[in-house]
């Protein structure tokens, strides 16, 4: 985050306190979990990542808020692209002069502390064009978000070295099966 300005980074580390991943690397065993499971759990995410709300501390229903939008955007993330606006549609958004009064700038009005810059970083992200780079792997076991840097923009995985090798590895395997 840079001068009030959340990216699309911490947009990705929001998204991924759902971890859903459920497989087994080198022996390990990954086993999901929820990062946002009390109002104190957000209220630390909040403040880790310069979001907490100056004179405000989250309430139940911030909760609410936070895990409706973070299941939204995941979803907006899977194959209905089209449901970003839905997920948006509770945080009402309008333009306002921007810090140096030389532009626009999208603002949200929740009054939910720490999610109304989330949810700017998401709507700009959208109308600049960089919303389709932010994906959830594609292997079922794991829905891991991530930022593809793929030159073309068609990368699939989170991790070749893990989720790619294992589902390349898995397909491999079925087309040569006896």
């Amino acid at each position: 985050m840079s001068d009030g300005v959340v990216d699309l980074v911490v947009v990705e580390q929001f998204l991924n306190t759902l971890d859903e991943r459920a497989f087994t690397w080198h022996g390990e065993r990954h086993t999901g979990s929820d990062g946002l499971t009390s109002v104190e759990a957000l209220s630390a995410w909040l403040e880790a990542h310069g979001l907490a709300g100056a004179g405000r501390e989250p309430r139940a229903s911030d909760l609410a808020a936070a895990r409706a939008l973070r299941a939204g955007l995941r979803d907006a993330l899977g194959d209905d692209r089209a449901g970003t606006a839905e997920a948006l549609a509770p945080f009402p958004l309008t333009l306002a002069p921007d810090a140096d009064g030389g532009g626009l700038r999208l603002v949200a009005h929740s009054g939910t502390p720490g999610l109304d810059a989330l949810v700017e970083a998401v709507a700009a992200s959208v109308a600049g064009g960089g919303w389709s780079r932010l994906k959830l792997c594609a292997s079922a076991d794991c829905r891991w978000a991530f930022y593809d840097t793929s030159r073309n923009g068609g990368g699939r995985w989170c991790s070749m070295e893990v989720c790619g090798n294992r589902n390349k590895t898995r397909a491999y395997r079925r087309r040569h099966a006896d």
